[in-house]
């Protein structure tokens, strides 16, 4: 897939989380070389662990812990900020913005030591609220994101964070990238504990209730609220692909499958094989009413956009989170 050599060095910033861990996991096994992860999580609660890996605990939000980070570095993406699902960032909100130190010094790093390509993950929580209130909702395009209205703290730290790489671009010459991420999901990612996003969070209510003998399921809204939600496969060969591309404004990367809430754990109930009753809390937090990904663009730049069925990546979940609250040990490795 990848046209970088196999002695290219590679930063993947964010490494002791999902999307990180699976990215080092699948150059490694590639036959990269020279791989370095960074993370603000102890390496003993990395989601993964990568042997031959170069990776370092560091808090990227201060300025020194990038530098170490990014020195030698060719190729940095990065994938660090404190974030959840809606259940964490609606109520964080100023612990969110403070990402936004973690980018700045990451760019002025890639700048300091010469990075060739700097990649940032930001996401579709950039876009406009006043054009998510429907669920029926207009597939988001690009320039959704302006005039600026994003989600209040973590989307408006994603979207500062994107015109920072612009300018760096156009000010020092740093190529960069901006990949928007709808709601990615799969094995090896956080379902408890506070920061899980729905898919994980509703395998995690499935599962304990099968086990428990119960009839009952939490669905935080009306379950008619929209979204789109992204494999991880599918997620890690989009950001592989605009890194080594030479398309450089921000872009989608993600599914274009648009399901309810409800429709969501319907497909999880057909995969554990019950039927629960369903009650929804109205007050719990949820987000915008619609949100889905328009992959006009990823489909003209790459000629491909993500495919994997939301059926076949949920059942890969589910039976990955159900091994995770059955095994010797249940327990959640993903909370400090």
């Amino acid at each position: 897939m990848s046209s970088l050599p196999k002695d290219a060095p590679i930063l993947v910033t964010g490494a002791g989380g999902f999307i990180g861990g699976h990215l080092l996991a699948q150059l490694k096994a590639e036959g990269y070389t020279r791989l370095r992860g960074a993370d603000i999580k102890p390496l003993d609660h990395w989601f993964q662990r990568i042997e031959g890996v170069d990776s370092r605990s560091l808090d990227l939000r201060e300025k020194q812990a990038c530098r170490e980070a990014a020195e030698g570095m060719a190729y940095i993406y990065n994938f660090a900020c404190d974030m959840g699902g809606m259940g964490f960032i609606e109520v964080h909100k100023a612990e969110c913005m403070l990402s936004v130190l973690i980018n700045t010094h990451m760019l002025m790093a890639a700048r300091e030591f010469g990075a060739r390509r700097f990649l940032y993950s930001s996401s579709a929580c950039v876009y406009a609220a006043d054009k998510q209130t429907d669920t029926h909702v207009t597939a988001l395009v690009e320039s959704d994101a302006y005039p600026a209205m994003p989600e209040d703290g973590y989307g408006w730290e994603k979207l500062f964070s994107e015109r920072m790489c612009r300018h760096f671009s156009e000010d020092f010459g740093l190529e960069t990238r901006v990949v928007r991420f709808h709601n990615v999901y799969g094995p090896w990612g956080t379902y408890d504990g506070g920061r899980e996003k729905a898919p994980a969070a509703i395998c995690r209510k499935v599962i304990s209730a099968k086990l428990a003998g119960k009839n009952d399921i939490e669905i935080w809204g009306d379950g008619l609220q929209t979204r789109s939600f992204m494999y991880i496969d599918d997620c890690l060969h989009g950001v592989r692909s605009i890194m080594e591309g030479d398309f450089s404004q921000p872009i989608n990367v993600g599914s274009s499958e648009l399901v309810t809430v409800n429709q969501l754990v319907d497909i999880v109930e057909k995969i554990a094989g019950v039927t629960l009753r369903r009650s929804y809390n109205l007050d719990a937090p949820k987000g915008v009413r619609g949100r889905n990904s328009d992959n006009s663009l990823i489909r003209k730049v790459l000629g491909w956009e993500p495919s994997t069925r939301l059926e076949d990546g949920m059942a890969q979940t589910y039976r990955w989170i159900h091994d995770m609250l059955t095994g010797p040990e249940p327990k959640n490795r993903f909370t400090i």
